[in-house]
């Protein structure tokens, strides 16, 4: 994996991620996002896409998440293989580039193989999307590939929820904060993921060097006894509890900071019908600060959820501003 990330970062800088497209893009040269010499499209502009300012970036308010394309599908392994069976890397480029075109101009996505692999690929065939990274165990522990992955463009680097979380519970939060220090020593902001809306409050008041947060409406990461103690039991697989998106909103609205809300859609749970997504969309958009966004991972093999979800966002936002 480092041998493949360093000749990555050796072509990056070489090329300037900007590279000629490889000889299978030929055969996706009929599909919609790829021209007839197999290099992306330009993405064109999209003035009604509702954004956010981050840092000196300008951000969309709806950003396309990773877990369909990467295999987590928060089911089962059936599920899982499903996605990525489909979801190949040149696939993800055509998603990537529909997302672009349609106004959607940044991409959340974990620190592995496979997420770096797919950014290198889509950066060869002339994608320009904006990215945000998210840690593995081994960008926490190691301080020179925090500053290798920072030479590489990315909005922020974020500190892994769940990771942040075993790790408050063990009385480690210095090791959180120094990871955050170091990224932006490395020259890009530092993000903090969270599913515990406690825990998003206590950075803020102790004003911890994250400059965004990310931050799950659903607290799946509750302990097996913080689970007895509201259910009974543990449950078998994630838990998703209604009344979890209201706490969580309210902790948003009361930092000053930039927060991203993911599994606004409880991994998939909500997409049985339009109108459930809508509501869901609705109740994000009506919940958090007017400089937050929403992370939706996307997986359009069914239907073009991408282009669904570009005229949701619009829709409602206009609907509110109203």
């Amino acid at each position: 994996m480092r041998q493949r990330r360093r000749e990555f970062l050796h072509a990056a800088a070489a090329a300037g991620l900007s590279m000629a497209c490889d000889p299978e893009a030929e055969a996706l040269a009929a599909q919609a996002p790829f021209s007839v010499s197999g290099r992306l499209v330009t993405p064109g502009t999209n003035a009604d896409m509702p954004t956010l300012k981050l840092g000196k970036f300008t951000v969309s308010r709806l950003i396309i998440g990773a877990n369909p394309f990467h295999g987590y599908s928060h089911f089962n392994r059936i599920l899982s293989n499903h996605m990525t069976e489909w979801a190949d890397r040149d696939r993800v480029c055509e998603i990537l580039a529909r997302c672009e075109r349609l106004g959607i101009n940044t991409w959340q996505f974990s620190h592995h193989e496979r997420g770096m692999g797919d950014l290198e690929r889509y950066r060869e065939r002339g994608g320009t999307i904006q990215w945000i990274l998210l840690s593995h165990r081994e960008l926490e522990e190691d301080p020179a590939l925090v500053r290798q992955m920072a030479k590489l463009g990315p909005i922020g680097i974020v500190h892994h929820g769940g990771s942040a979380e075993r790790k408050r519970r063990a009385g480690r939060t210095g090791e959180i904060r120094d990871f955050l220090k170091r990224v932006r020593d490395a020259g890009v902001m530092a993000g903090l993921s969270t599913h515990d809306p406690a825990f998003l409050e206590q950075a803020e008041e102790e004003n911890w060097e994250a400059d965004f947060y990310m931050t799950s409406l659903y607290y799946l990461t509750r302990t097996p006894e913080e689970f007895r103690k509201i259910l009974g039991t543990r449950p078998i697989g994630e838990i998703y509890l209604p009344e979890d998106p209201p706490r969580m909103c309210h902790a948003i609205r009361n930092t000053k900071k930039t927060c991203l809300a993911y599994k606004v859609l409880a991994a998939g749970r909500l997409i049985d019908s339009p109108k459930l997504i809508d509501e869901a969309f609705e109740f994000t958009l009506r919940n958090i600060k007017p400089n937050d966004g929403m992370i939706v991972g996307m997986y359009p093999r069914f239907s073009d959820q991408i282009a669904d979800n570009v005229e949701r966002i619009k829709r409602i936002s206009a609907a509110l501003k109203s």
